[in-house]
């Protein structure tokens, strides 16, 4: 079964279908990421609490969105999001957006993986968005690795590490937006092959893309009743 993690980035009351068919979902899920307002918020946000139960409830991981601007943005800064996260929501793990990449930051993620263990997320997700050192998939660092995140053009021309295939397929996940019509479910297949057990692909474009929900989760629509035509009987 594919094992998707989904980064929906819409507001519940703007597309509340998107959220109730994720929570039909569930089984398909490995996790769904909370991105209020580019993190928490300033404030709880208390719409976000029915779909969130329902896909607690459905036993879906609620990851929330932390910044960390490629190992720029201050520590105390990024676990105040967690605080916010957990004691808001009670978000399950972290989505560490924006992960660096370079070996120089992989002591800060570090301490930033042990503050988020300690605050009780027991899923840490790196979005780096390509493939890093290979110094980031040490267990001590993350559960799963972003190693793409891009357009459908892009990702045809993505290139794959050899030292990736020294872990396993669960270790990986590429995120997929502007996928042509009839192509989305040619990324699960694609990204097996390329050693990521988890992944996400939408037709999604523009400053937001994971706005839009992946047509493979879209609800299909009811169709229409319609009504004999009446017959006539001759005489």
């Amino acid at each position: 079964m594919e094992r998707l993690l989904v980064p929906l980035y819409v507001h519940p009351a703007e597309d509340p279908s998107a959220w109730r068919a994720l929570v039909r979902a569930a089984p398909r899920l490995y996790a769904v990421v909370l991105n209020a307002a580019d993190g928490p918020g300033t404030a709880p946000d208390p719409v976000f609490a029915e779909p969130f139960a329902e896909l607690r409830e459905a036993g879906v991981r609620i990851l929330g969105y932390a910044d960390t601007a490629y190992g720029q943005r201050p520590h105390a800064a990024v676990t105040d999001d967690l605080l916010r996260h957990r004691d808001w929501y009670g978000t399950d793990g972290v989505y560490f957006d924006q992960a660096p990449t370079d070996p120089a930051f992989l002591p800060h993620q570090r301490r930033l993986t042990v503050a988020a263990r300690a605050l009780g997320c027991g899923t840490v997700v790196l979005g780096h968005g390509t493939h890093p050192d290979p110094a980031y998939a040490a267990d001590d660092v993350a559960d799963v690795l972003v190693t793409f995140e891009g357009d459908w053009d892009a990702y045809e021309s993505d290139r794959v590490p050899r030292w990736t295939l020294d872990h396993p397929a669960e270790r990986f996940c590429h995120l997929v937006h502007g996928v042509p019509p009839g192509r989305v479910r040619a990324v699960a297949s694609e990204a097996r092959l390329r050693g990521a057990a988890l992944h996400y692909a939408t037709h999604g474009t523009g400053d937001n893309p994971w706005s839009t929900l992946s047509p493979v989760l879209a609800p299909v629509p009811a169709l229409a009743a319609t009504t004999p035509a009446p017959t006539t009987e001759s005489p």
